[in-house]
């Protein structure tokens, strides 16, 4: 008996096979529970390592579970290696909690990029908000140094963009130099996610065709949702990667429809809490993932993209 084919490697779908690193939580969607799924509806064939599992996530008064280390990722890649099962079109990451953890994702990426040279890598670099880090200071160097290098598309938000670049961003003139920074250190296409200026909220993208080029730019106004969701930035992450590769010359086209999705999802959350007879401003929420796939699939695109010229 002959192991039969991997279909995904043996008769590729035209979107691509992602695999994503991420947490994951039996209740509730973060990390990979958000990201999966949206690039599943999509089309994409995805293949999940969890670098956490929780029973939900961290806001919750109490959480259990485990937390897998490098050597235990490693274990798991030489594993699909030995079968050949290691090409890959794609690689999506998010939060990351350790150093050495991180330095094992660049391995991967390397190695990766050994079997499939025209890989992608989208990188969230999770690592805080509005002023406060989430993670070790130590793993700042190692995202600016190593990481920022090896990607292809980089989503941080405001804070995390500032962290990069060392640059403070007060202006829409200042996002732009900032993802020009960005650019000059590696990745062709930067998204800076939520930028706040003069209390409107802001995404800002920047797309570097050719090395030594001027970045296309663009910004997107969006629409404030009065309440805190979680796993928000996992998905804009999954959808940003989703739908800039099926429109790989149109940036401000795949960030509308991103945009767009998110918008339509966390509006049904937030009508869902109110249904229930909850006051939604009173904590972070659970989004309305799979509620929303419609949206997913097809969303109606409100939010506009605007070319900096």
């Amino acid at each position: 008996m002959t192991t039969p084919p991997v279909l995904s490697l043996a008769l590729p779908s035209d979107t691509g096979r992602v695999l994503s690193i991420q947490s994951h939580t039996v209740q509730g969607y973060v990390g990979n529970k958000s990201a999966v799924f949206p690039l599943q509806l999509l089309g994409y064939d995805v293949d999940p390592i969890n670098s956490v599992q929780f029973s939900n996530h961290t806001g919750y008064p109490t959480f259990k579970g485990q937390v897998l280390n490098g050597e235990q990722l490693w274990d798991l890649i030489e594993g699909l290696e030995a079968n050949d099962l290691l090409f890959y079109t794609h690689v999506l990451t998010g939060y990351i909690g350790s150093v050495s953890f991180l330095d094992t994702i660049l391995k991967v990426i390397n190695k990766l990029r050994s079997i499939n040279p025209n890989l992608t890598y989208v990188c969230d670099p999770v690592m805080g908000d509005e002023g406060k880090l989430y993670v070790p200071e130590e793993l700042v160097h190692v995202y600016r140094e190593k990481v920022v290098p090896l990607a292809s598309m980089l989503t941080p938000n405001q804070f995390e963009a500032e962290k990069l670049t060392g640059l403070r961003i007060n202006s829409e003139e200042d996002g732009r130099e900032a993802c020009a920074i960005l650019h000059a250190a590696g990745p062709s296409k930067v998204v800076v996610t939520s930028i706040i200026i003069g209390g409107i909220l802001l995404l800002i993208g920047s797309h570097q065709k050719e090395k030594g080029l001027k970045p296309e730019q663009f910004k997107i106004e969006i629409h404030k949702i009065p309440a805190y969701f979680t796993g928000t930035g996992d998905l804009m992450t999954a959808l940003l990667l989703g739908w800039s590769n099926k429109y790989p010359d149109n940036l401000d086209k795949a960030a509308e429809l991103a945009v767009s999705t998110l918008q339509a999802l966390l509006r049904r959350t937030l009508d869902d809490y109110k249904r229930a007879g909850y006051d939604p401003t009173s904590s972070s929420l659970e989004i309305r993932l799979i509620q929303s796939q419609d949206e997913i699939r097809n969303p109606n695109v409100e939010l506009k993209a605007e070319r900096y010229s």
